[in-house]
């Protein structure tokens, strides 16, 4: 994020998908931006970690916007845009802008976030606030319930993000948990029970997805000369997706975004 003399704010955006199905109700819009703090090991898109990539494209939301309204006769009732990443947090300023003018538009808004960045200090805390104004739904991801675990999985903490879901329960903000379930990393019942036992108590959850992990990007790691950290783990067995799904209780949550 930059800002020119004129104050025009810029988002750096890695790429675009015009017709999503999965990251958000209906069609989407996704705004893949560039940069973030992780470093799953399961990650597909390690080409977003770098926060500043000359590959990426500086954009205004004016932008963004006019090319995302190109395909608006496609949304039907459900759905909008949604911003990926990398983490969009990081470029909130961006968020900001472009969800307001989204809005204005009448557009449905979701933003798919870690919530890694997620903190009370300001400045923040209030652009967060701001955000969520503008905010229709979280796509939330829950990589690991264990902070011990996540940080082995991730390289950072989770007391942060669980703080940052606790939050959107406090303002009753639709949220859409997601976690992905990796054999010998986070598919285990101790683990799964734990989630669970969370999200329950959680006041807005309106559904929970489990995500089979798969080795689709594992390609990207070698192209990037990087070692693949999950080398000869494969995707979990149908049983254990099912297994996953029976202990998040996913069927409890079928709330109105979800019909």
């Amino acid at each position: 994020m930059s800002f020119t003399a004129e104050q025009t704010i810029t988002g750096n955006v890695h790429s675009i998908e015009s017709f999503g199905s999965v990251d958000g109700p209906g069609v989407r819009f996704i705004v893949f931006m560039q940069g973030c703090r992780m470093r799953c090991e399961f990650c597909h898109n390690p080409d977003t970690w770098k926060i500043k990539d000359p590959k990426a494209r500086q954009r205004t939301a004016e932008d963004v916007l006019n090319e995302a309204l190109h395909y608006k006769s496609y949304w039907g009732k459900k759905g909008g845009i949604t911003v990926s990443g990398g983490e969009p947090l990081l470029q909130i300023d961006f968020l900001i802008d472009l969800f307001k003018k989204a809005k204005e538009q009448g557009i449905h808004t979701t933003l798919d976030t870690c919530g890694q960045p997620f903190t009370r200090k300001e400045p923040f805390f209030s652009k967060f606030n701001e955000l969520m104004e503008y905010t229709d739904l979280v796509l939330f991801d829950i990589k690991q319930i264990d902070d011990q675990k996540h940080k082995e999985l991730t390289k950072h903490g989770n007391s942060n993000i669980l703080e940052m879901a606790n939050y959107l329960s406090e303002i009753n903000k639709p949220v859409w948990i997601r976690h992905v379930l990796v054999p010998y990393r986070s598919d285990y019942d101790e683990f799964l029970i734990r989630l669970d036992t969370f999200i329950k108590s959680l006041k807005n959850v309106d559904k929970v997805e489990v995500l089979p992990y798969h080795v689709m990007g594992k390609y990207k790691w070698e192209k990037l000369g990087l070692d693949y950290p999950l080398e000869g783990i494969n995707p979990p067995t149908d049983d254990r997706v099912e297994n996953a799904k029976k202990l998040l209780h996913i069927e409890d949550y079928k709330g109105y975004l979800s019909r």
